[in-house]
């Protein structure tokens, strides 16, 4: 049976949710507090870069099932049930920042009168759905049980597929002890059950614990994977043939073994530090979720490092694309040259560095804890001039990095990769974009002043590169 949904909160899970919930036949009113939002999604304009939306928007607009609305208590007032998306940013302490849930918890309490579910979409840490009831009583001055159910039902979208992941979920997670609120979610499921996705019931904090349990698990499986390819570097090894010899094994999947700068987007570092920051409360060590922070930090830094001692030309960190190790390199050289990073970083100064790929991910244009925040950062403080592209992040990361100087370096953004080539002294791949894996070598030969490419992504092929004059590098090999 449909229901009368609110969804509180359009970014990308709010937006996600409320077009595939209004899709499977539930009539949906989406929250956000930004006017200009409101009215670009009501014209089936989306507000975020993700595969399908717009064709998803438009679909239940049209259908009538779908609205937006600044007007959280009408909103709230007309629904059977509110999903809660907002966001839970990291506070200072690392754990997230439950002001916007406090905050709709308040609208809520106040525009309702009848029985409410309450979903929760938005990751928070292990207790908070139970402080959620509390509160939503307390606030209403409803009877325990009367008023209000809240279930946990946390959401596993990767961004750049996530409207493929909501119709396509490999489980679906609801914690909930009243009976009464599953039925609720079975109905609002009721698509996904015809097609018998499996569906784990279970209690609150189990739900809330399985969201961060995941994806910390595998925040740390890529931290290994990068630690492996740095001591591939170093040995000579590599890293693809030992990822992929150790994904043939069941028990380890081919999955996130894939080396690069470090992990980013608004789920593994607000994530990790939260569960780290839960632990910590509870007096248990997390001391595998905090290796993996420290050494996805150290990831990042060791990207610049890299970069500085290839265009510094030192000779433990710039070797030609042959496939084999520099000369003189191995475990000492290699942390000789790692000490020398800050050194050498003093070469990046007056060079221009041509920077491909913004975002944390390909298919999204979220830059949030992008290795590429790091890299521009750090070539700005060196001196350099950067000039970015990216094919759809340009206009969130020029807001954290307008055009113009920065301190000792400055940045622009070019209008497509070869532009951003042209009189550079590197290049950089820092996104896994598809169009970067057919990057036209000889182009970017002939535009660039010196011919070094970093390859973050390993996305190009060392021979082809040598084979073009190129003096490249890239992860773990």
């Amino acid at each position: 049976m449909a229901k009368d949904i609110a969804v509180i909160g359009t970014g990308y899970v709010g937006l996600v949710a409320a077009v595939g919930l209004a899709d499977f036949g539930n009539r949906v009113v989406g929250v956000d507090l930004v006017q200009e939002k409101v009215d670009s999604l009501n014209a089936g304009v989306p507000t975020i870069y993700e595969t399908g939306i717009t064709e998803y928007l438009g679909r239940n607009l049209e259908a009538g099932r779908l609205s937006f609305s600044t007007d959280i208590e009408e909103a709230v007032a007309e629904s059977e049930v509110v999903f809660l998306a907002v966001g839970t940013p990291p506070g200072g302490d690392g754990n997230a920042d439950l002001s916007q849930i406090r905050a709709a918890l308040e609208s809520i309490a106040g525009a309702k009168g009848g029985y409410t579910v309450v979903v929760t979409k938005s990751t928070v840490p292990v207790g908070t759905n139970r402080w959620i009831k509390e509160e939503l009583e307390r606030l209403s001055g409803s009877a325990p049980g009367e008023g209000f159910d809240v279930v946990s039902n946390p959401e596993f979208l990767r961004e750049g597929k996530a409207v493929y992941d909501f119709f396509h979920p490999d489980r679906v997670v609801v914690g909930t002890e009243s009976e009464r609120a599953r039925e609720v979610m079975e109905d609002i499921y009721s698509a996904l059950y015809i097609r018998e996705t499996p569906f784990l019931w279970c209690n609150i904090e189990t739900a809330e614990l399985i969201k961060y349990a995941g994806n910390a698990f595998l925040a740390v499986k890529i931290s290994f994977i990068n630690e492996m390819a740095n001591l591939a570097e170093a040995v000579g090894a590599d890293i693809h043939k030992i990822a992929k010899a150790m994904g043939m094994d069941g028990r380890i999947s081919p999955k996130f073994l894939h080396p690069g700068p470090g992990y980013g987007g608004s789920c593994f570092p607000k994530d990790t530090r939260a569960l780290e920051a839960t632990a910590a409360e509870h007096g248990v060590a997390s001391r595998i979720v905090t290796a993996s922070i420290g050494a996805n930090a150290a990831q990042k830094e060791r990207m610049f490092e890299k970069l500085a001692r290839m265009v510094g030309g030192d000779a433990a960190g710039a070797q030609k694309a042959s496939g084999g190790p520099a000369s003189g390199s191995g475990p000492v050289a290699d942390e000789a040259a790692a000490a020398s990073g800050p050194v050498a970083a003093g070469a990046l100064s007056g060079k221009t560095i041509a920077l491909l790929g913004l975002a944390f991910k390909a298919e999204t244009d979220d830059i949030r804890e992008s290795p590429a925040l790091t890299m521009a950062e750090r070539l700005l403080d060196a001196g350099a001039h950067v000039r970015a592209h990216d094919p759809k992040a340009v206009e969130t990361f020029s807001a954290a990095f307008p055009p113009g100087s920065h301190g000792a370096g400055s940045i622009e953004y070019a209008s497509d990769e070869f532009a951003a080539a042209e009189g550079a002294d590197a290049l950089v791949i820092m996104t896994e974009w598809n169009e970067y894996r057919n990057l036209d070598l000889e182009r970017c030969g002939l535009v660039m002043k010196e011919k070094r490419i970093l390859d973050t992504r390993n996305l190009l092929d060392p021979e082809d590169a040598a084979a073009m004059g190129f003096t490249y590098q890239g992860v773990g090999k």
